[in-house]
């Protein structure tokens, strides 16, 4: 049996606080007992769109919820419209500004998208599986080599005016015929990492380079303030567009063996 192992590393953009960072994840190992699947999501939400920290919260929280979609266009076109629907429904009840409510019904939210969950982690065909909206990106590594990354955007393809979820009804047509799907077969020893788009151009930028001593850093990543440094030194060396960056890191690791007991 495989077990995943996650964890989150963020930081917000240079110049903001923490309160002011609009990426959001979620993620949940699963539960072998329960027939549980393991489930990730990274979003990031535009600045420019209406209380985007609410949206994305929003996203990731039902993503990884008992209720989550399944990864297929028709559980994922439900999903989409459950949480423009939720959405809808938490309107304030008074708006700060004639502003802010046309801005809210006008133009909404807006966040892009990488969902993912695991699957046969039990048997001999263990996957991924996972859905896309813009230009968050799933990297699968083998053996400190980058097998894939979906969507298979390239270093130009960021920033382009991404897809993603939107919160108005009218976004439901193109946010369906942009969403994109994949799967992979994954092995014990395997690590995704799914990042928002900073950081995701930023490590197709340094794998191109030095892929195994990419991979082997983030790896070994064991606090925020290691990530946090290496962010910052980048961005100080003009190699990573300053923005928020969060990279969600999923091991998959070989089953433990239960405790052994001896009768004497």
């Amino acid at each position: 049996m495989i077990l995943a192992r996650s964890v989150c590393f963020w930081l917000e953009k240079l110049g903001s606080v923490a309160t002011e960072w609009e990426d959001a994840a979620a993620y949940h190992d699963g539960d072998p007992a329960a027939g549980v699947a393991p489930r990730y999501v990274v979003v990031d939400g535009a600045t420019e769109a209406y209380d985007a920290i609410r949206w994305v919260e929003h996203l990731a929280g039902s993503f990884v919820a008992d209720t989550g979609p399944d990864l297929t266009p028709t559980g994922l076109r439900t999903w989409f419209e459950q949480v423009q629907r939720l959405w809808a429904a938490e309107a304030p009840a008074r708006f700060a500004t004639v502003i802010e409510e046309h801005k809210f019904h006008a133009e909404g939210s807006f966040a892009t998208f990488l969902g993912c969950r695991l699957t046969g982690l039990d048997g001999p065909h263990a996957r991924w599986e996972a859905a896309a909206l813009g230009d968050t990106v799933l990297f699968h590594v083998r053996a400190g080599r980058l097998l894939l990354h979906f969507p298979p955007i390239g270093v130009d393809g960021f920033g382009l005016s991404p897809d993603g979820i939107g919160t108005r009804p009218a976004a439901l047509g193109p946010m369906l015929r942009g969403l994109e799907l994949a799967s992979g077969e994954v092995r014990a020893g395997d690590v995704l990492f799914i990042a928002t788009d900073a950081l995701a151009h930023w490590l197709l930028l340094e794998a191109a380079r030095d892929e195994a001593s990419l991979w082997a850093a983030l790896a070994g990543l064991d606090h925020d303030a290691a990530f946090a440094a290496i962010v910052a030194d980048q961005r100080a060396a003009g190699r990573m567009h300053n923005d928020d960056v969060t990279l969600l890191r999923v091991r998959l690791v070989t089953a433990e063996p239960g405790a052994l007991v001896v009768s004497l």
